[in-house]
Parts: C-alpha cells; sequence; structure tokens
C-alpha cells in the first residue's frame, strides 16, 4: 500500500495551495476536512497492513479533522454572517508565492535530513514540513479568527504527517493525545470565537486593538 502514500500526499500539497489562494472561509474549511480525511487514509496507507491500531487511528484522524472540526468552524461562519477574508495582510497571490517558496524549501531541508530507508524517496516529510509551513501562514497572514483556526488545524496536520513516519514506533494512545490536544484547542478557540463576535459583532482579529490602555 506504500504506492499509494504519494499520492494522497500530493493531495494534501494542493489542499496547501487551495487554502492559501482562496477567500472564501467555506472553501477553506472543507480543504482542511478534505484533508484530514486523507490523512486518515494516509494512517492505514503507511502501516501497509490493516489491523486495529491505525484502524482506530484513522478513524479518529476523519472523526475530528473531517468531520467534527469543520462542523463546528462552520457553525461558528453562519453565526458570525461572515462568508470571505477581503483583506488579508498579504494578499492571495503573494500567499500562493510565499506557499510555493516554503514547499520548496520543505522539500530542500528534507532531503538534507538522515531519513530511514524506507522515508528516502518517500514525500512525508517534505508533505509534513510544507503543511507546518502553510498553516503558519495562514495563521499570521488572516484577518479572521475563523482562517486563523483553520491555519492551526492545518499546522496541526503537518505534525500529524511527521508522527505518521513513526507509526510503528508511537504508541496508540500518543496518537490519540494529539487528536485529543488538537481537539481541546479548536475546543477553547471556539469559546473565544463567540465571545469575540459576541462583544464586537466581528471577527476580524485586528478590531481587537480597541482592547489597548489608553
Amino acid at each position: 500500500m506504500w504506492h499509494l502514500t504519494d499520492p494522497l500526499l500530493v493531495i494534501v500539497l494542493l489542499l496547501n495551495f487551495f487554502a492559501l489562494g482562496t477567500s472564501r472561509l467555506r472553501a477553506v474549511i472543507g480543504a482542511t476536512a478534505t484533508q484530514g480525511v486523507v490523512l486518515g487514509v494516509l494512517a492505514v496507507v503507511v502501516e501497509g497492513h490493516w489491523s486495529l491500531r491505525p484502524v482506530l487511528i484513522a478513524a479518529g484522524a476523519i472523526g475530528i479533522k473531517g468531520i467534527l472540526i469543520p462542523q463546528l468552524l462552520i457553525r461558528a461562519m453562519r453565526e458570525a454572517t461572515i462568508r470571505r477574508e477581503v483583506e488579508p495582510f498579504i494578499g492571495y497571490v503573494s500567499s500562493l508565492l510565499t506557499g510555493a517558496a516554503a514547499t520548496g524549501l520543505a522539500i530542500v531541508f528534507a532531503n538534507t535530513l538522515p531519513l530511514a530507508p524506507e522515508h528516502v524517496n518517500s514525500l512525508l516529510l517534505p508533505a509534513s514540513f510544507a503543511t507546518v509551513l502553510t498553516g503558519f501562514i495562514v495563521l499570521t497572514t488572516r484577518r479572521k479568527a475563523i482562517n486563523q483556526v483553520a491555519g492551526y488545524v492545518l499546522l496541526e496536520n503537518g505534525i500529524y504527517i511527521m508522527g505518521l513516519t513513526l507509526v510503528e514506533a508511537l504508541p496508540f494512545l500518543v496518537e490519540v493525545g494529539i487528536l485529543l490536544d488538537l481537539f481541546v484547542g479548536i475546543f477553547v478557540m471556539g469559546i473565544i470565537l463567540s465571545h469575540i463576535n459576541r462583544e464586537f459583532a466581528s471577527l476580524d482579529t485586528t478590531r481587537l486593538s480597541s482592547l489597548k490602555e489608553e
């Protein structure tokens, strides 16, 4: 099943670029949801055979990353009545170019690392680093809090891919802990989003500057 790994990781990378290049919040959320499903499938593919542990990891990833978190973000988007990221800190073309440069650097850096033989020609590490950097770009260049949460999810997806390189050595409870940490983080962010929207009638984080002391 290893021959399916790189095609799935190419999909992950394409979804990174899609998230960087669209202004529609629902599209960004959809990209993170699709990426979550792909990562769930990867957990089984990287293992190379069907067994209980990778199937449970895949089910957890799909359930939390692909369904639960996107539904929470869509609900927050509807309650805030916002649909687009109108004025990001840097434009979408610049975001795509930055993402392309980050992906190139990720590939070059991954090729300099001492890797296990089975990972030498794999996209696991390059895709991991590229997805972390993409999440960081979205997190730091978007004004809407929902987009920033999506950036956090993308960043964690990159960490998750890194964990797949250690699927043989990484205990199941550690993987569950990663998913639980992500869920708790999103839950806390959801509470923050709710309070921001209630107090300011907006999820534009730049308006938080009004909280500064005069």
